[in-house]
């Protein structure tokens, strides 16, 4: 399997929102990093629902990337 820049986006991506995610739900005065992490892993899958034309993804992506600045701004 060859890891093309659309698939290492994609899996960028997706492994910083699982960290987020676990930072997040973990409770433990770590949640500032996970929204950092959550606006960069929108970013990222973002840049890969455009890529691949993925309309309905990159439109969700922007939304998470609120979230994760809305985030930030709060626990800041």
């Amino acid at each position: 399997m060859t890891l093309n820049k659309e698939k290492a986006m994609e899996w960028f991506g997706v492994v910083t929102a699982i960290v987020y995610s676990l930072l997040v739900a973990s409770n433990t005065g770590y949640e500032f990093v996970g929204f950092c992490l959550l606006l960069i892993s929108s970013f990222a899958i973002g840049v890969w629902a455009y890529w691949c034309q993925h309309r309905g993804m990159l439109l969700l992506q922007f939304f998470y990337a609120t979230a994760g600045i809305i985030g930030m701004v709060r626990w800041f």
